[in-house]
C-alpha cells in the first residue's frame, strides 16, 4: 500500500523543517543541541502537524541512534521493557532513540518505567504530547527532560511545501498538474498550520482531478475549497487549545476589544462548542462588566436563551449582539473583588457571631441578661435606612465592597453618602 504523501514528502534534514525558526535557525538552542551529537532526553509540546515526529527521526538519523518509536494511546509497559532490552546489543550500537507520541495517554506507572530507560543512558527519549507537559507528564520524567515548544505553523510558512508537494505529484506520476491560481494559498490557509493535512490535502485534490483529452490533471479552486472544508479548526474539548480559545475569548470580551471576541466566538461555533461560549458570555457579563451596567445581565440571558431556543446557524446572530454588547460595555470587576474577598475571610475562618438583631430568633433563652432582639426595621425611617449593625463584632470594620469609577456606582455611592452622612463613604 502506498504511503501517504506527507510521509514521502517527509523532511531529512533540520533545513527541510517548516517553520519553528524559534527552535532551528542558526545559534538557537535545540539545533545546537542536536549539532553537537550529545543529546538529552527532550519533551516536544506543540500541536499537531507541525513536525515533532519528524524532527525526531531527523535528529536519530543525526546522531546515528536506532530509532523506536511508541504510541502512548497504545503501547504498553511491556513495549518500553522490549526497548530497554535492545540497548546496548547490535540492534543498537550506538543507542536508542526512543520516540514516545502521546505521552499524555500514559499514567503514572507506565511513566515511572520510562525512568529506567533514561536513567542509564543507553536509551534517549524524545516524548510528544499536544498538551501541557507540566500538567500531563509526570515529574520525575520532566525533571530529567528538557522541554521544547513546537508552535503552530502559519499558512506562509506552510506555502513552500504545498507547492512542493504538488511538483513532487507531478514528478512522481509523470502527469501534468494544473494548479489553478489561489489554490496552494486557499490550501495553506484552510488547513490552519497543520503541514500534514496541507499536503495530504495536496494528494486528494491530484487524485481527484480528471485528466483532460490532453492528459492534464486540473485542479480547481472549488475542489479544493471541497477538500479541504473546516479542516483548519483546532479543538478538543478535553485539551489545551479549548481552555486556550475560551480564555482568550473572555479576555477579549473583558480588554473591551469587540473583534477579537467576535473572533473567538466564531472559533467556537465553528468548532461546535455552542455551550462554553454561553458560558463564558454569562460570566463575563456578570464578573467583567458587572455593576458598571447591571442591566446588562438579564441582557445576555435573553441572548443565550434566544440561541438556545433557535439553535445554529441562526444562533450567532444573539450570542454576537451580546458579545458585542459585553465587550464594548464599561468594566467593573468591583462586586466579584467583594465577593472572593468575603469569601477568603471565611475560608480563614474570619467569621464571629451574627448580630442578635439579625437572628431568626422568636424567643429568649433564661441565659439572656437582656431579653429582645432589637432588630430594627429600616423602611420604618426615613429613605428606608437607618444606622444598625449588620457585620459580626470580629469583622465589624471590614470592608469588601468599594464603589467602582463607573457613572452607576458613583451615582449609588453619592446616594449613600447623602443619606447616612458620609457613613459608609468608599475609601
Amino acid at each position: 500500500m502506498s504511503q501517504p504523501l506527507a510521509v514521502r514528502l517527509r523532511p531529512q534534514t533540520l533545513g527541510d523543517v517548516v517553520g519553528q525558526r524559534h527552535l532551528f535557525a542558526p545559534g538557537k538552542a535545540l539545533g545546537n543541541i542536536v549539532r553537537s551529537g550529545r543529546l538529552p532526553n527532550l519533551i516536544f509540546y506543540g500541536p499537531s502537524g507541525v513536525g515533532k515526529t519528524t524532527v525526531a527521526r531527523i535528529i536519530a538519523k543525526t546522531t546515528d541512534r536506532c530509532f523506536v518509536q511508541l504510541n502512548g494511546t497504545s503501547a504498553s509497559t511491556a513495549d518500553i521493557k522490549n526497548v530497554i532490552a535492545q540497548a546496548d546489543t547490535l540492534l543498537a550500537p550506538n543507542g536508542i532513540l526512543l520516540y514516545l507520541d502521546e505521552i499524555q495517554y500514559f499514567n503514572k506507572k507506565q511513566q515511572q518505567t520510562l525512568l529506567e530507560c533514561i536513567e542509564n543512558g543507553s536509551v534517549t527519549l524524545i516524548a510528544a504530547t499536544t498538551e501541557n507537559p507540566y500538567f500531563y507528564v509526570y515529574n520525575a520524567v520532566l525533571s530529567r527532560s528538557t522541554v521544547f515548544e513546537f508552535k503552530a505553523i502559519t499558512p506562509e510558512d506552510t506555502l513552500p511545501a504545498v507547492a512542493r508537494a504538488f511538483r513532487f505529484l507531478q514528478e512522481e506520476s509523470g502527469e501534468t498538474i494544473d494548479v489553478a491560481p489561489d489554490v496552494i494559498q486557499w490550501i495553506a490557509m484552510a488547513c490552519g498550520g497543520d503541514v500534514r493535512k496541507a499536503i495530504n490535502a495536496v494528494e486528494l485534490c491530484f487524485l481527484s482531478a480528471t485528466a483532460d483529452d490532453g492528459g492534464v490533471r486540473r485542479v480547481t479552486l472549488e475542489q479544493a475549497k471541497e477538500l479541504t472544508q473546516r479542516s483548519a479548526m483546532r479543538y478538543d474539548r478535553e485539551g489545551d487549545e479549548h481552555y486556550d480559545i475560551v480564555s482568550a475569548f473572555q479576555k477579549s470580551m473583558r480588554g473591551s476589544d469587540p473583534d477579537a471576541a467576535l473572533h473567538y466566538l466564531a472559533r467556537l461555533l465553528e468548532a461546535g462548542d455552542m455551550p462554553s461560549a454561553m458560558r463564558r458570555l454569562m460570566v463575563c457579563a456578570c464578573e467583567d462588566v458587572g455593576l458598571a451596567y447591571p442591566q446588562i445581565i438579564p441582557i445576555v440571558k435573553a441572548a443565550v436563551d434566544a440561541a438556545q431556543m433557535v439553535g445554529m446557524p441562526e444562533a450567532r446572530i444573539p450570542l454576537a449582539d451580546a458579545v458585542v454588547l459585553v465587550a464594548t460595555s464599561p468594566k467593573s470587576n468591583s462586586a466579584a473583588a467583594a465577593i472572593d474577598t468575603a469569601l477568603s475571610d471565611v475560608r480563614m475562618g474570619k467569621i464571629g457571631s451574627i448580630p442578635r438583631a439579625l437572628q431568626n430568633k422568636h424567643a429568649d433563652g433564661a441565659d439572656q441578661d437582656t431579653p429582645g432582639q432589637f432588630y430594627v426595621y429600616p423602611h420604618d425611617y426615613p429613605h428606608h435606612w437607618t444606622a444598625q449593625q449588620y457585620l459580626p463584632d470580629a469583622l465589624l470594620d471590614s470592608v469588601y465592597y468599594r464603589f467602582g469609577e463607573n457613572k452607576t456606582e458613583q451615582a449609588a455611592q453619592a446616594y449613600w453618602e447623602k443619606i447616612k452622612g458620609g457613613l459608609h463613604a468608599a475609601d
